[in-house]
């Protein structure tokens, strides 16, 4: 995307949702103030031009890496991008959807209750998540890590508290799940985030930023449950036998 002086923040925003993130962060208004150009914006908000267009250039390019290439990288690495990609990408989407969510009951709420039930189940995802990743990074991720490093070097790992490392994965697989399912009853009660006919821009914002959290979180959940996982499990007990 080319984010020149006098493009407006609304035609950036019409190019790609995911930049309505970034301008939120600074406060830009590009729904009902949307024909502004970037020029008058970052006047206006004595915000530097360039810095804006490289965070939104930097969210756009947002590493997007297969799971078919998380494959043959090292279980340390794969740790580190799932905790600095998805882990990161959660905490700073989820409030700002939050936000728009808020906003769409107070304005639409009354003629579409199910906007309430978006809000809650969101709320509650938010919640979840950020203890989940909590878990993940303060005790899981940790020991993954000390096996890769213990696989290089031919040390042996020391065993961790939780026995073995099939007893966090089990707690995290039972989180993925519940987060899947919450995500099917937000499609069922929105016709799968769909905008009804008097929505206005935040209203398609939000929704376009629900769906891409969902295939956000599809591949997060595919990264470990398919990938990190099994692999970890399999590492610990050739380690296991190994020192034996």
């Amino acid at each position: 995307m080319k984010i020149t002086p006098e493009r407006t923040v609304g035609s950036i925003v019409a190019e790609d949702y995911r930049a309505a993130a970034v301008l939120t962060k600074y406060g830009i208004d590009f729904c009902c103030k949307g024909g502004r150009s970037v020029q008058e914006v970052c006047a206006n908000k004595n915000i530097d031009q360039n810095q804006l267009a490289e965070d939104i250039t930097k969210l756009l390019a947002r590493d997007a890496k297969s799971g078919e290439d998380a494959r043959t990288w090292p279980l340390d690495q794969l740790a580190d991008h799932v905790e600095t990609v998805h882990h990161r990408y959660v905490e700073e989407r989820g409030p700002i959807i939050q936000q728009y969510l808020a906003k769409l009951c107070k304005v639409h709420g009354e003629r579409h209750p199910e906007l309430f039930t978006l809000y809650d189940e969101f709320n509650a995802c938010v919640g979840a998540m950020a203890a989940h990743m909590k878990k993940e990074e303060l005790v899981l991720f940790p020991f993954v890590r000390n096996l890769a490093r213990s696989e290089r070097s031919g040390e042996a790992f020391k065993v961790p508290h939780f026995g073995t490392v099939e007893n966090p994965v089990n707690m995290m697989m039972e989180d993925h799940n519940a987060e899947g399912e919450r995500f099917e009853r937000m499609k069922a009660v929105s016709d799968g985030f769909t905008m009804p006919t008097d929505g206005c821009a935040t209203y398609a914002t939000a929704f376009n930023m629900l769906k891409e959290f969902e295939e956000d979180l599809h591949l997060h959940i595919h990264l470990e449950n398919n990938i990190m996982f099994p692999r970890a499990i399999a590492l610990e007990k050739s380690l296991a036998h190994a020192a034996n």
